[in-house]
């Protein structure tokens, strides 16, 4: 039997979705959602020894066993996700990595495998965290601008976001395109479409409406945003076009990641 509050780190080959790794679990004691100091320190060793520059992302997804009203557990198991999440922040974890904080509820009993009622729920008092390693999306799909690329190459920026219904850069998204702008500079044969997108819009519309101008056209005014920013960093404007994509391409991965912005190469 898994022993209560048992923090087991587990590394697997087999690929989840967009090249996700089950990389730690961390289990809990019956109807609980704090871990004891022991545990913990395994949890600081493992944020030491992750290389956060190889990874695009971690998601934390929480359960609880099949005991207790489902709107009981699915606060547990917000709270156990809450406590890894709080353990990996105090411990230097860039929680901008943290895209997708879950918690799931209980876990029903459908198979028992061979093991006792007692195995299964204890291993079903968990948290599960899934890594998802920079550019790992396919072939010509990057996170970042790169010093060469082909047309056709999509580039999911990291760190270009917007607050809800806002299409004005925040103060993080224009250091990040502060570098963008220095790589265009030093490879001035790249051109590039910039493409904006929306997230939390009804499925009866395909853009959001941008605060400001009180416009449903969201998605462009925030492309058309990074496209003026690039200008006034000294990137030549006929490098590069602009256009809205609304809502219609979600990376499935929160709302705060579906307020971006892209690049697709058209030309190097």
């Amino acid at each position: 039997m898994i022993k209560s509050a048992l923090i087991v780190f587990l590394f697997v080959s087999g690929a989840l979705f967009a090249q996700e790794k089950k990389i730690g679990t961390v289990y809990f004691e019956f109807n609980k959602y704090n871990i004891d100091a022991a545990q913990e320190q395994l949890v600081r060793d493992f944020v030491k020894e992750i290389d956060t520059t190889q990874l695009e992302s971690i998601q934390i997804y929480g359960y609880c066993d099949d005991r207790g009203d489902n709107d009981y557990n699915l606060k547990l198991s917000k709270n156990r996700v809450n406590t890894v999440k709080s353990i990996l922040i105090a411990n230097g974890f860039d929680k901008n990595k943290m895209v997708i904080i879950e918690g799931k509820g209980r876990i029903l009993i459908d198979d028992f495998s061979g093991e006792t009622l007692a195995d299964i729920r204890s291993k079903n008092r968990r948290v599960d965290l899934l890594i998802v390693k920079k550019n790992s999306f396919g072939k010509g799909i990057y996170n970042s601008l790169q010093e060469h690329h082909e047309v056709g190459d999509r580039i999911y920026l990291e760190n270009i976001f917007f607050d809800l219904g806002s299409s004005n850069l925040t103060l993080s998204s224009q250091k990040e395109l502060n570098k963008i702008a220095e790589i265009l500079q030093r490879n001035k044969a790249i051109e590039f479409e910039i493409r904006g997108h929306v997230c939390c819009t009804p499925d009866v519309y395909k853009d959001a409406i941008d605060r400001a101008t009180k416009e449903r056209k969201l998605s462009m005014n925030r492309a058309k945003s990074v496209f003026r920013y690039l200008i006034s960093k000294n990137v030549n404007s006929l490098r590069m076009s602009y256009k809205g994509l609304g809502n219609q391409f979600p990376r499935g991965r929160g709302d705060d990641y579906d307020r971006r912005v892209e690049f697709l190469i058209t030309k190097n």
